[in-house]
């Protein structure tokens, strides 16, 4: 279904969070994160995506990314007629990189054309049933107590998995004590590009514990590195931080950097993108599954249609209401449904959207 778009807004927003979140490139203690809002007639969409303040996860940061929407992007689909997600990427095509930008206006699309059909979005794009399964994400602690705190509330959940992030004062055997407090739970850690291959002594002590996967042990841009770490390990690899573009995904896997994929609509350009790469991985029988950047409802709710796409069984990194903030943004509330588990809504579109109130306590701009 054709869309006009009549209007696109962009909001930069900074978000509390109700702890620090510490990984191996930094400690937040706000989330900031771009939305969109796209009109065509009567009907609204909003998209998000979260390249956070400054340029450490990504080259993106979230004030770039406003200004790029703004004074670029939304020029070039204000009053433009939009088939499909892929004729919105391509009148973005010429324009390199700017993933997170690019992604905050593709999943609005999603978001307006699947309320133009009636339809939610995870049955829009061919989700197999609404029942995700979830895993529990666990920053860097002050100490081993403060840890195995969080991996007892994650037991106690019901949470399919625990993912621990892991940068370079943290320790093998702190893994070890993880595992040995959630026996019967896959537990992955998630180095964010903190380390290189000189600290191949390390990953080799993590190899013999067990653990699913180890998420982006080196640089972004490391594939060959990737690769040669690899053949080393029993453990596989899961890229995240890398894997910025189907292409990308391809590489990474006809090279053997990695054995797993994680997904994000906000580091792939959107949806239509994460699409293209859970197909590719599908095909090439690589095993994939939904990460997040910690946005707020809206993003999580694209998160939450895709992770009910079939071949997506690793718990997705979808956080419940009160886990992250005090208070989102949007709303309705995303709750679990069950134990470690969210159910995608029936409502058209992905399902939410920001609170005007709550939007206006945390905007920094708009344009």
């Amino acid at each position: 279904m054709t869309m006009h778009i009549d209007e696109i807004r962009v909001f930069h927003v900074s978000m509390p969070l109700k702890e620090p979140w510490r990984t191996a490139f930094s400690e937040e203690h706000a989330i900031d994160t771009v939305l969109v809002r796209m009109r065509s007639g009567d009907l609204v969409g909003w998209g998000e995506a979260a390249p956070y303040a400054v340029p450490q996860f990504s080259p993106e940061w979230t004030t770039g990314c406003l200004a790029l929407i703004r004074d670029v992007f939304a020029p070039l689909l204000v009053g433009q007629e939009i088939a499909s997600g892929a004729a919105l990427q391509a009148r973005l095509a010429s324009f390199k990189g700017n993933y997170f930008a690019k992604a905050a206006l593709d999943t609005a699309w999603w978001d307006l054309h699947a309320k133009a059909r009636g339809l939610p979005l995870w049955r829009l794009i061919g989700g197999a049933a609404p029942e995700v399964r979830v895993g529990a994400d666990i920053p860097v602690q002050a100490d081993r107590a403060a840890l195995l705190a969080h991996v007892g509330r994650a037991v106690a959940g019901g949470f399919g998995r625990i993912k621990l992030k892991y940068r370079r004062d943290s320790t093998p055997e702190m893994v070890a004590a993880v595992m040995a407090a959630a026996p019967g739970v896959p537990v992955h850690i998630d180095c964010n590009a903190g380390f290189g291959l000189e600290d191949l002594p390390v990953f080799r002590a993590l190899d013999g514990l067990g653990l699913a996967m180890i998420e982006q042990p080196l640089g972004w841009t490391d594939l060959i590195d990737h690769a040669r770490l690899q053949a080393e390990l029993e453990t596989p690899l899961c890229l995240d931080e890398s894997i910025t573009s189907l292409e990308a995904a391809r590489q990474a896997v006809e090279t053997g950097a990695t054995r797993k994929l994680n997904i994000k609509h906000g580091r792939v350009g959107g949806l239509t993108n994460a699409l293209a790469i859970h197909r590719y991985c599908r095909e090439a029988g690589i095993p994939c599954w939904v990460g997040g950047m910690l946005e707020s409802f809206v993003g999580q709710g694209v998160s939450l249609a895709l992770a009910t796409l079939p071949g997506l069984d690793y718990p997705a990194d979808i956080f419940p209401d009160g886990r992250l903030y005090a208070a989102d943004l949007a709303g309705p509330a995303l709750d679990l449904s069950g134990p470690g588990e969210m159910t995608a809504p029936e409502r058209p579109g992905h399902g939410f959207a920001p609170l005007p109130g709550r939007l206006a306590a945390v905007l920094v701009a708009e344009g």
